[in-house]
């Protein structure tokens, strides 16, 4: 049963991790253990059921993004195309295996490139780097296929390849609200072929992400693009650590 302060605990933190994820691309990672730990489900059903709710965020990040000019839509593309196969790959994989070695590769990934983030040059510039479609397709197909069978929506495993490719901060983030409506359309697909999805607690999760982005990614366009990306180097050590902590305890 559902008692108040579980009810409190959870409306707070889904509120942060759209407001995270509004800002800078990363907080899906907080809300499969939240529906897991707070909320009881199993894990299986609360990887589907986050899918599900990043349908709403992606859908309002994208459209705050496209208001402030953030989206490079001819890479959005190309994400997208090649993040639908991935997602629904993940999807099914989800159903049948644990991914606890997949969780630690994207741990690590992550880890290194909060490094990589922080030793980088803080540069303002706004040049786009030139990646070729198949490249893209490629990154979206990883993307889509480690997002949905963690759970994490996209933003967690796209932010960190474009960061290595030296992708400006905002379109790394604008790009990642995006590729989260076909990954968690094609993944919540695959999850209602192959599992199920808690649908009431969904809405309401959705409703608080959906506030959250908003907010988030008003703020994101208010900060410089030195202190938003140093943010971000920062939020990627502390996921990526936990991430191989909590890979490293599953072994133990």
């Amino acid at each position: 049963m559902l008692t108040t302060l579980t009810f409190i605990l959870t409306t707070l933190i889904a509120a942060i991790v759209g407001i995270l994820i509004g800002a800078i691309g990363i907080g899906g990672v907080l809300l499969v253990p939240t529906l897991t730990y707070l909320l009881g489900l199993g894990i299986h059903v609360a990887i589907a059921t986050a899918m599900f709710t990043y349908l709403f965020s992606g859908a309002v990040g994208a459209i705050e993004y496209a208001r402030q000019n953030s989206i490079h839509w001819s890479m959005a593309l190309w994400l997208c195309l090649g993040g639908m196969p991935g997602a629904y790959l993940g999807a099914a994989t989800t159903w049948a295996t644990p991914g606890v070695i997949l969780e630690g590769v994207i741990g690590l990934l992550v880890l290194l490139s909060g490094v990589q983030a922080l030793r980088g040059p803080s540069t303002t510039t706004e040049s786009v780097v030139n990646l070729k479609p198949m490249s893209l397709m490629a990154i979206g197909l990883v993307t889509g296929f480690g997002s949905s069978i963690t759970g994490t929506g996209g933003p967690l495993v796209l932010i960190p390849i474009l960061i290595w490719m030296q992708v400006p901060i905002l379109t790394a983030v604008g790009l990642s609200q995006v590729i989260q409506i076909p990954i968690a359309l094609l993944a919540t697909t695959g999850n209602l072929t192959f599992g199920r999805i808690e649908w009431l607690i969904g809405l309401g999760i959705a409703t608080l992400l959906v506030l959250g982005v908003v907010v988030g990614a008003r703020i994101a366009h208010r900060v410089s693009r030195v202190a938003l990306k140093r943010f971000i180097a920062i939020a990627l050590l502390l996921v990526g650590a936990a991430m191989l902590v909590r890979t490293a305890a599953s072994f133990v």
